[in-house]
C-alpha cells in the first residue's frame, strides 16, 4: 500500500514534474502560435499554491528609492499606517527563494500602477487602489535610477524572470472600476503613459460617472453607477475609456504577467467584463482571471451567476467566512458551517477554480480573531486540502498580525519582519503544497463529507483512483469510526504526524483525533498521460446515481463515435463532471466530439447539437469547458 511521508513529497526532476501532471506551460510549436486560441483556454491553475503581497508592506529591498517623488508621504518610522514603509519589488526578488521554498507557485502582488502622489487624511495610495497611470509603475517600487514605464522598467522585467526560472507565475492585482478619489482637489486625473488623457473636474470626454456615492448598498443602480467611496468611477460605455484600459493590461501581460486579480467586479456591468476576459484572453489565450466580488455568497445568486457567464472566477468570501466562523469565532454549528457554503458548489461552473483564503487586507487577520497558533494551523490545512485554489496572507506562516483597532485595516497590514522557515506553518505549507500538485484528487478531485460535528470534520478528495482522506478535531479528544472510507484497504501514514491507520473493509474504526489534531492519508493513483492532454468540464447536466457522462468522438481515444468506447468523466459535484483525456494518435489533429450520458438497462443519452469541433494542439494540455446541450 502506498504510503506518504513527507520526505517522500518531492517534485524535483523534470521528469517528476511530468509525472505529477506539471503543465505550468502550454508547448505549442512556433509554427502553430498564430492559431493558439484553437488550442487552449488557460493554465491550469488548480494546482498552484497562491501568496497575496502587499508590496509596500513586504520587503524594502532598494532604500533609495523608499521617500520617491514625495517624501511627506513615507514614514521611516513604520508608525503611521497609512503612508509608506518601503516595500518594493526589489524587495519581493530578494525573498522568491524563501518562497518558493515555502511552497508558493504563484504571487499576487498590490497594484503596481503609478499612483496619486499626495494624502488624504494621512493615508496615502500606498495600496495601490488611487492609480494615476495604468502604463507607468509606481516609483516607489522600482529602483531609484530607472524609468517607470512599463517598457523600460528593468526591475519588473527581472522580477518576472526571476519568477518563471523558478516556475512561479505572476498573478497582477488590476482595478477597471476607478481611478482616485479627491486629493487636494484633483480627482480621477489619468494619464496614458505620462500623458494626461481624462480628469473628472474637466471631463469633457464622459470618461467618468458623475452621481455621487453610494449610499444604498442594496440597490442594483447604484452599485454599478455611483461611486464606491469618492473614488472616481469610470464610465464603462465610453468606448476610449474601453480601449485604454485593455492595452494597458495587455501591455502587462506582454511583459510576462501570468494572471490577473480583478477589483471590485460588482460594481461594473456583466457585459463590459465579458468583453474584457473575452479580448483579454484573445490577446492572451494562458492567462488565468478572478474577480473580487466583496462578500458574496453563493445562496444570494449574484455572486454565482457573475462568475458563471462573467468568463472569471472569483474569491470564495463564503467559504473564508464560514472557516473564520467555524475556527476563528466557535460559532455555533462550527464545522457544519464550512460543509453548508460547499453544498451549494453545483451553483458554479466552476467550483474548483474559485478562490480560497481565510484573511486579507479588507478584514482583520485570523489571529486577530483567535491568536491560537493552533487555531491557525487547522485553518490553513484546511484551505490547502479542500476544493478551490487556496491564497494565503503575506505573513501568515510567520503569525504575522497586528491587534490595534481589532486589527481593521490598516492593521491587518503590518511590516513584514521574520523570515523564519521551522516555523509549523511554515513547514506545514511546504508539505502540503507539494501534495496539491502529487495528488490530482486534492487539486482537481470531488470533496466528499465523510463524518462531521461541530468540532470534528472529516472528507475525502478523490479523481480517478487517487484518494485523500482529511480529518480534523477542533474540539477534545474524540474517538470516531468512518463507516465507508472510500480508500483502498492497506496501511497509510499520516502525512502530518506519521501516525500510522489501518483501513480494513473499507472502513476506518476507532479513528483517534487529540484536540486541534488534523491526520491526512493520500494514495497516488495513475496519471492521465500523453503527447495531448484535454482536461475536459462539462456543466448543466443533472444525473442520477448509476448514470456516467462520456466523451465521444470521430477519434480512436473518443471511440470512433462507438458509444460503449466513449470516454467517462468523473462526477465532482451535481452540476460538473471532469476527466483528462490523453490524446496520442489524433494530437495535432482537428476532432469532433460531443457529450453522451450511460444509463443502465437504457439506451446511452446524447447531446443535442452538431458535434462540437476542436483542433488539437500537437502536445501539451488544454481544456475544454462546455455546457450541456439539451
Amino acid at each position: 500500500m502506498v504510503q506518504t511521508p513527507a520526505s517522500e513529497l518531492r517534485i524535483d526532476s523534470a521528469a517528476a514534474k511530468a509525472a505529477a501532471g506539471f503543465h505550468t506551460e502550454e508547448v505549442i510549436p512556433n509554427k502553430y502560435a498564430d492559431f493558439e486560441f484553437l488550442f487552449t483556454r488557460a493554465i491550469e491553475f488548480r494546482q498552484e499554491t497562491i501568496y497575496f503581497i502587499i508590496v509596500d508592506r513586504f520587503h524594502d529591498g532598494d532604500p533609495n528609492n523608499s521617500v520617491g517623488p514625495n517624501p511627506e508621504l513615507y514614514d521611516p518610522t513604520r508608525q503611521k499606517w497609512g503612508k509608506y514603509w518601503g516595500g518594493d519589488l526589489q524587495g519581493v526578488i530578494d525573498k522568491l527563494d524563501y518562497l518558493k521554498n515555502l511552497g508558493v507557485t504563484a504571487i499576487w502582488l498590490s497594484p503596481l500602477f503609478e499612483q496619486v502622489e499626495e494624502l488624504q487624511f494621512e493615508f496615502a495610495a500606498m495600496h495601490g487602489y488611487w492609480t494615476k497611470d495604468f502604463k507607468r509603475i509606481n516609483p516607489r517600487l522600482v529602483n531609484s535610477n530607472e524609468s517607470t514605464s512599463l517598457l523600460e522598467c528593468n526591475v519588473f522585467d527581472r522580477l518576472i524572470k526571476e519568477m518563471h526560472k523558478r516556475g512561479m507565475k505572476l498573478i497582477l492585482d488590476i482595478v477597471c472600476n476607478h481611478s482616485s478619489p479627491d486629493v487636494n482637489g484633483h480627482k480621477g486625473e489619468l494619464y496614458d503613459d505620462g500623458v494626461l488623457i481624462a480628469d473628472f473636474y474637466n471631463d469633457v470626454n464622459n470618461w467618468y460617472y458623475h452621481n455621487g456615492e453610494i449610499t444604498n448598498w442594496e440597490d442594483e443602480w447604484q452599485l454599478l453607477y455611483c461611486e464606491l467611496s469618492g473614488l472616481a468611477t469610470f464610465n464603462e460605455s465610453n468606448i476610449d475609456y474601453r480601449n485604454y484600459i485593455k492595452s494597458a493590461i495587455k501591455q502587462w501581460l506582454d511583459r510576462g504577467v501570468d494572471a490577473l486579480r480583478i477589483d471590485t467586479v460588482k460594481h461594473m456591468t456583466i457585459w463590459f467584463w465579458q468583453e474584457f476576459v473575452s479580448d483579454i484572453q484573445t490577446h492572451k489565450p494562458s492567462v488565468f482571471i478572478f474577480g473580487e466580488w466583496g462578500f458574496g455568497k453563493p445562496w444570494d445568486g449574484k455572486s454565482a451567476n457573475f462568475t458563471n457567464k462573467s468568463g472569471m472566477s472569483i474569491l470564495d468570501f463564503a467559504f473564508c467566512e464560514g472557516v473564520r466562523a467555524a475556527l476563528a469565532k466557535n460559532s455555533e454549528g462550527g464545522f457544519h458551517l464550512i460543509q453548508k457554503v460547499l453544498d451549494l458548489d453545483y451553483l458554479y461552473d466552476r467550483a474548483t477554480e474559485l478562490i480560497t483564503f481565510i484573511d486579507n487586507h479588507d478584514m482583520p487577520r485570523f489571529q486577530s480573531l483567535n491568536p491560537d497558533p493552533e487555531i491557525l494551523r487547522l485553518a490553513i490545512n484546511l484551505i490547502m486540502t479542500s476544493r478551490g485554489i487556496p491564497c494565503i496572507y503575506y505573513g501568515t506562516e510567520q503569525y504575522l498580525h497586528n491587534n490595534t483597532n481589532g486589527g481593521k485595516d490598516p492593521y491587518n497590514r503590518p511590516m513584514m519582519e521574520k523570515w523564519d522557515m521551522d516555523t509549523q506553518i511554515y513547514k506545514d505549507l511546504q508539505l502540503l503544497s507539494k501534495l496539491r500538485r502529487i495528488n490530482p484528487a486534492v487539486s482537481l478531485g470531488s470533496q466528499v463529507q465523510k463524518y462531521i460535528t461541530p468540532d470534528v470534520y472529516c472528507y475525502v478528495r478523490r479523481y480517478r483512483d487517487s484518494r485523500c482522506f482529511v480529518a480534523m478535531n477542533k474540539g477534545n479528544y474524540v474517538k470516531i469510526d468512518i463507516a465507508y472510507i472510500d480508500l483502498e484497504d492497506g496501511e497509510y501514514r499520516c502525512i502530518l504526524s506519521g501516525r500510522k491507520f489501518e483501513i480494513k473493509n473499507g472502513q476506518l474504526l476507532g479513528l483517534e483525533l487529540k484536540r486541534k489534531e488534523m491526520i491526512i492519508l493520500s494514495y497516488l493513483g495513475e496519471r492521465v498521460k500523453g503527447k495531448t492532454i484535454a482536461r475536459v468540464q462539462l456543466n448543466g447536466v443533472q444525473t442520477k446515481f448509476g448514470e456516467t457522462i462520456v466523451v465521444t468522438g470521430d477519434c480512436p481515444e473518443l471511440g470512433n463515435w462507438d458509444i460503449s468506447k466513449a470516454y467517462p468523466l468523473e462526477y465532482i459535484n451535481p452540476n460538473t463532471w471532469f476527466g483528462e483525456i490523453s490524446f496520442n494518435e489524433s494530437a495535432g489533429k482537428a476532432i469532433a466530439y460531443k457529450y453522451a450520458m450511460w444509463r443502465e438497462n437504457q439506451e446511452p443519452l446524447r447531446e443535442n447539437l452538431v458535434n462540437r469541433r476542436w483542433i488539437l494542439v500537437p502536445e501539451g494540455t488544454v481544456k475544454w469547458q462546455d455546457n450541456w446541450a439539451w
